[in-house]
C-alpha cells in the first residue's frame, strides 16, 4: 500500500466538477478522484478544520463511532472500475475486532480527515496517477 494525503480539493472550470487530490508522501504522484459538490464541501471543511454549529453527516458518523468505541484504523482506495473508484474503511471495535467496510472514496476520505486516520492507495492504481509537477504549478 502507498500512503497518501489530501493535497487539496480542486474545482475544474472545464466541466464544472470537483476533484479531491491525493498525493503520496514524497510529492511524486497525485491521484485525482472526481467528487460531487457536497462531498467537496465536506472534505474542504475537514481540511480547513472548520466546525459547523450542527454536525453534518460525516461529523455525525464520527460521533457515533466514538460513542460505540469504534475507531478508523485506515482508509484504502482499492480499485477503479468503469471510471469509478472504490475504497474500504478499516474499523476497529471495542473488542479490537477489525471490520472492512465498502465505501465511496469521498466518504472514506472525509471520515479519515476528521479522525486523523491514514489514507492508502493500492499500488495497482499508480497507472491512474499524474506526476506532481504536471498537476501542481510551481
Amino acid at each position: 500500500m502507498i500512503e497518501m494525503y489530501v493535497l487539496n480539493v480542486a474545482f475544474f472550470q472545464e466541466g464544472g466538477g470537483f476533484a479531491v487530490l491525493l498525493c503520496d508522501k514524497n510529492n511524486k504522484m497525485v491521484l485525482p478522484i472526481f467528487i460531487g459538490p457536497l462531498e467537496a464541501q465536506s472534505i474542504s471543511l475537514a481540511l480547513e478544520k472548520q466546525q459547523l454549529p450542527r454536525p453534518i453527516t460525516h461529523d455525525l458518523m464520527v460521533n457515533i463511532f466514538q460513542k460505540f468505541g469504534i475507531s478508523i484504523q485506515k482508509v484504502v482506495i482499492t480499485d477503479i472500475k468503469d471510471g469509478t473508484y472504490y475504497a474500504e474503511l478499516y474499523l476497529k471495535d471495542y473488542n479490537n475486532v477489525i471490520s472492512v467496510i465498502d465505501s465511496r472514496p469521498s466518504d472514506a476520505i472525509a471520515l479519515a480527515l476528521r479522525t486523523n486516520s491514514p489514507i492508502y492507495m493500492a499500488p495497482k492504481l499508480i497507472e491512474f496517477t499524474y506526476k506532481y509537477e504536471e498537476l501542481i504549478p510551481q
